[in-house]
């Protein structure tokens, strides 16, 4: 989509949050989690021009023509009175949730964004994307993405009765953890952060003032260049934290309420 220019006022805001992944267990269950998310959306909801939810936002999400997944009600229900409030809900597709299509749209009035979103607003200009697949390596997930993004891919999958390919997703899910849950909880330098790689040499064909993602479970915040940071929202399974920018500044934050 081309770039939304935003004309913030001076008592708004834009707020970020990503990888609350809601179906899955963790220090919160996913029922303590959602409570604490819808909470968190009423509170932002007072200065917000827009809301950015940048991937993940379910563990697994696939809409069957008849079937969406148990559960979720509370937070579907509040995205809905958040963008009838006049306050714009942005959902990203993360690895987990790629499967996000009409239902989301139709019944929140929120918008789908497939991959990134650039954003003009006030004279900066921002990058927003999951982090999936961003940068070098990780060969076999951006083939496995393309796969899984694939009409046939969710035809075929859309064929399985709802009880198997919700089983098959789950255990899918839960095997990923297991594997990547180290690699995804540890800081070791940023010449082996992929997000950030890729933000330097993006700021050689483009500039932006931020890059802002998700995906990579820690909170992190580091210089591109002079004039760029790469900020990156965290996860809502050990926290809540998320992200503001004010018109000028973006701020890291934690959710305590």
């Amino acid at each position: 989509m081309p770039e939304l220019k935003i004309d913030l006022q001076e008592d708004k805001k834009l707020y970020f949050a990503s990888d609350f992944h809601l179906g899955v267990d963790a220090i919160d269950t996913s029922i303590e989690r959602e409570k604490k998310l819808i909470s968190w959306l009423k509170s932002v909801s007072e200065d917000a021009h827009a809301i950015f939810l940048v991937g993940d936002i379910f563990d697994f999400w696939f809409e069957y023509k008849k079937v969406v997944p148990k559960g979720f009600v509370g937070f579907i229900n509040q995205i809905r009175e958040t963008v009838d409030s006049g306050i714009p809900v942005y959902l990203f597709k993360g690895n987990h949730d790629m499967w996000m299509f009409d239902y989301l749209p139709e019944v929140t009035g929120a918008e789908i964004i497939s991959d990134e979103l650039k954003i003009g607003v006030n004279g900066k200009r921002l990058f927003i994307h999951h982090g999936d697949g961003l940068g070098p390596g990780d060969k076999s997930y951006k083939l496995l993405k393309k796969v899984f993004r694939s009409s046939v891919c969710q035809w075929l999958f859309a064929a399985l009765h709802p009880a198997i390919g919700m089983g098959i997703a789950h255990f899918w899910s839960s095997q990923s953890k297991k594997k990547n849950n180290g690699l995804e909880q540890t800081f070791e330098e940023k010449e082996k952060e992929n997000i950030w790689l890729f933000c330097r040499e993006n700021e050689k064909v483009q500039h932006f003032d931020m890059y802002i993602c998700g995906h990579r479970h820690l909170v992190l915040e580091m210089d591109v260049t002079k004039n760029s940071r790469y900020y990156n929202i965290g996860e809502w399974m050990t926290g809540a934290p998320y992200g503001v920018f004010d018109g000028q500044e973006f701020h890291l934050c934690t959710y305590t309420g």
